[in-house]
């Protein structure tokens, strides 16, 4: 899946597959995770907010939207 690179200073990039729901995040880190089950509306918010990482930080850690480590 190919990755966009985002203005944020915990994610580096992201990637979303509408089809399929699954959105991948880069992190500085060098970690990167796929997400399941991911609802676009959410991708879109996340592009949007003001600061990324708080979004994410509020909205995907409490979903608990499947997940696995890819690096």
């Amino acid at each position: 899946m190919n990755r966009a690179l985002i203005n944020s200073s915990s994610i580096r990039a992201l990637g979303y597959d509408p089809e399929t729901h699954l959105l991948e995040i880069e992190f500085h880190s060098g970690s990167v995770y796929c997400y399941e089950q991911v609802p676009e509306q959410l991708v879109l918010n996340l592009l949007q907010a003001e600061s990324p990482g708080g979004y994410f930080n509020r909205i995907f850690k409490p979903c608990q939207f499947p997940y696995r480590q890819l690096l």
